[in-house]
């Protein structure tokens, strides 16, 4: 297969490695950018944190949780320019849009039995959400798109909380397990949570949520590194689980530092919530949307 200065330059931006070396992966690799990536990791070259979150357009997040924290949901809305994203007119409507998906609980933004787009506009029931956004388009003058959202619910024995950055690049919605709806510290526990997410970035909540093939695919990558070490193959296990495990502490919300904290896990930090709850309380979920971020 033909490797195109395309390709190489796609590659180059994805894991900030040189040229030439991006070159050479994409070879070895058939083309292949996922494969290509791998080799780049193997070889120490990939700076994976360049992968995370790739803005491709504008827009904003926006969440909502109800007053009693039983209900909550978080919603991307994306528009052509940042202008347009900080208008305070398309934030009250991806705001209350927000608040519409928590209380509706729309089947999908247009599959399903109960699409959020033909919904009828809570603040003006004579259009649907699809008419309304429609409107607003014309008004600001660029095209809109409702592109994804989530929704939590917890009925009894929890609480929903949220975060949203900045202006709304990113949001995250965390539900702790254990509390009585509204209970105030536990609130105030899950929106400090629900920031050290949108911080930190782990991508899920402890080591068993973990998918069996991304551990796999971890452990084939820290084993190929290892054996370039030369040393006898029982070091270079202890040596591949060793970086397992500093993966686990990167990855794994409960044991990452906690970023208001960094000399305490957020583990610990629910640990001594729950103490002073005088109740056993857990993260049982979150969601972190990053505006624009390519899925």
């Amino acid at each position: 297969m033909e490797i195109t200065a395309s390709m190489v330059k796609d590659l180059r931006e994805l894991t900030g490695a040189g040229m030439m070396d991006c070159k050479k992966a994409l070879s070895e690799s058939g083309g292949d950018m996922d494969k290509a990536v791998d080799v780049l990791r193997t070889k120490g070259l990939a700076d994976l944190a360049k992968k995370a979150g790739r803005a491709t357009n504008e827009g904003v997040v926006a969440a909502y949780v109800s007053a009693n924290t039983e209900l909550g949901a978080m919603v991307e809305v994306n528009c052509e320019t940042d202008f347009v994203a900080r208008n305070a007119e398309f934030q009250t409507f991806v705001s209350a849009l927000a608040e519409q998906i928590a209380v509706d609980a729309p089947s999908g933004v247009t599959e399903g039995a109960a699409p959020l787009m033909t919904q009828l506009w809570k603040r003006n029931p004579s259009l649907t959400v699809e008419a309304a956004l429609g409107e607003l388009v014309t008004k600001l003058g660029e095209n809109m798109g409702v592109r994804r959202f989530v929704r939590f619910e917890v009925p009894s024995g929890g609480v929903v909380g949220s975060y949203v950055h900045g202006v709304g690049r990113i949001g995250v919605m965390v539900e702790i397990g254990g509390a009585a709806s509204g209970d105030a510290a536990v609130t105030a526990l899950a929106k400090d949570v629900a920031m050290h997410i949108a911080a930190a970035s782990p991508i899920c909540v402890g080591r068993d949520d973990v998918p069996a093939e991304t551990v796999e695919h971890e452990m084939s990558i820290y084993k190929a590194q290892a054996a370039q070490s030369g040393k006898p193959e029982p070091i270079q296990e202890k040596i591949a689980e060793g970086r397992l495990h500093k993966f686990y502490k990167e990855v794994c919300l409960v044991e990452q530092a906690f970023v208001k904290d960094p000399d305490k896990s957020v583990e610990q930090i629910v640990a001594e919530a729950a103490k002073a709850a005088g109740k056993p309380l857990t993260i049982v979920r979150f969601e972190r949307l990053v505006m624009g971020e390519t899925l």
